[in-house]
């Protein structure tokens, strides 16, 4: 099966939390971006925002038995306009640091933090943002 050229072939991401009011509150102040609860399949979820019309892909905080929290396997790239200012949130309300702040001369740069439940999260900022 070939994917149309058209589409890029990532479109949706969850990150597993054992605590999903503590993960909503610390995503929403790191982020600023509001949630929608929901249940899907019996596991509570809280949605971020998607607008079909924009760039990029959408994602939840997901709380169940098959959802576990890790620092292992595939790590998630959020984008962020100001790299140093969304890290200073994270260590505000109670993140870690994983990675430093790493520059990549043609795309942009790079961080890693910890999150309210223990998932390794990386952050990106273009170049030109």
């Amino acid at each position: 099966m070939k994917i149309p050229s058209k589409f890029n072939p990532a479109v949706y991401f969850e990150i597993p939390v054992t605590d999903l009011e503590r993960a909503v509150e610390f995503y929403g102040a790191v982020l600023g971006v509001p949630f929608h609860r929901t249940v899907i399949d019996h596991y509570e979820m809280a949605l971020f925002p998607f607008d079909e019309r924009l760039t990029g892909i959408t994602g939840a905080l997901c709380k169940g038995d098959v959802y576990r929290p890790t620092h292992e396997g595939v790590i998630l790239y959020l984008r962020t306009v100001d790299i140093g200012d969304t890290l200073q949130r994270v260590m505000a309300n109670g993140g870690r640091i994983v990675l430093e702040i790493a520059s990549d001369t043609e795309w942009g740069c790079v961080a890693e933090f910890e999150d309210s439940e223990g998932n390794r999260i990386g952050l990106f900022q273009s170049k030109g943002a």
